[in-house]
């Protein structure tokens, strides 16, 4: 009654009082629990861990439940099997541009490392490659879910927030750069199809820009572009052949060893996103603004990537090396 009147609800209760005062007239000191030895579960059993991971080996996709109820195990004891003895956890399928055949991961492979040996024995090499690609500006781009995050408190009702869709206004940009900087950007006229006549008059276009922004490089300088059709055109090729400029092998579908795919339009579209423009001339203007606010520093480093990009690829035998 005294510890119940001195520490009110926290008080232990009468039976514990009793337990503790005759431990501590038989001698003991001390007042923490004594260490408990966990019973083995009998569902543990190295016969039961057998038959979930050829349960698992059948369909890696069945649930902790699922699992359950087919061995009449409890759920508890499956998940401590799945996590604990075959030291096994959930993963989510990664996107990919394209499931890649063995043929063409060779051919990533093989170009990744002829590349590699070309800077190694060539380290100013990358100074003379110009790159460039096409994308589609949205005068409406909602913005993505991860730049949507916000710093709340555990009481904080969740966020919440309607799905939108890109509008239905939008332009394409031709942009191409090296290390240094933007060299030649252009928006392609409304309902211009880029095939490759109106490529070769682009090439001619970047071809005089290159000529006043990188004299230096205007006699040995390299294209890298992917491998669309506009781009492989018999007139593209022999336009190129003409005016002696060699092309940097890209493998099929390979965003990820494309400076415009990795870097540049994924870092201009980033600041776009979430923005109204009130027009597609507005929508043009924002976007020259961010090609320009782009520091050399960002494109120097986008190109050591680049090499870095190789070397992963060659690594990997010539799989994706990253998400998309």
């Amino acid at each position: 009654d005294m510890i119940k009147e001195a520490y009110g609800d926290a008080a232990m209760g009468r039976l514990g009082v009793f337990e503790w005062h005759k431990l501590f007239r038989e001698g003991r000191e001390r007042v923490e629990d004594d260490d408990r030895s966990e019973r083995p579960s009998p569902s543990k059993t190295n016969e039961n861990v057998s038959r979930v991971k050829n349960l698992l080996n059948r369909d890696h996709r069945m649930s902790i439940r699922m699992i359950a109820d087919d061995l009449s195990i409890p759920q508890t004891q499956v998940f401590e099997m799945v996590k604990e003895n075959l030291a096994m956890r959930k993963v989510c399928a990664k996107f990919v541009p394209r499931v890649l055949s063995e043929e063409q991961k060779a051919n990533r492979k093989v170009i990744c490392r002829n590349l590699l040996h070309h800077v190694n024995e060539e380290p100013d090499f990358l100074d003379n490659v110009v790159t460039g690609d096409k994308m589609w500006v949205f005068k409406y781009d909602p913005e993505s879910k991860r730049q949507s995050t916000e710093w709340h408190t555990p009481a904080s009702p969740c966020p919440k927030k309607a799905r939108m869709s890109k509008s239905k206004q939008k332009s394409m940009l031709i942009c191409f750069f090296d290390r240094h900087g933007v060299i030649h950007k252009e928006f392609v006229p409304p309902g211009q199809t880029v095939n490759a006549v109106f490529y070769v008059e682009v090439f001619t276009r970047l071809q005089k820009r290159i000529a006043r922004v990188r004299p230096a490089i205007i006699n040995n300088w390299w294209l890298h572009h992917d491998n669309a059709p506009s781009h492989t055109a018999f007139c593209v090729v022999e336009y190129l052949a003409q005016h002696k400029v060699a092309t940097l092998p890209q493998p099929p579908d390979s965003p990820d060893l494309a400076p415009p795919d990795f870097f540049l339009f994924p870092r201009v579209k980033s600041t776009l996103k979430g923005k109204h423009h009130a027009s597609v001339e507005a929508l043009q203007e924002a976007m020259m603004r961010e090609l320009d606010g782009i520091q050399v520093q960002e494109f120097l480093e986008a190109y050591e990537n680049w090499k870095t990009r190789w070397q992963q690829c060659v690594d990997a035998e010539g799989c994706y090396f990253e998400k998309f």
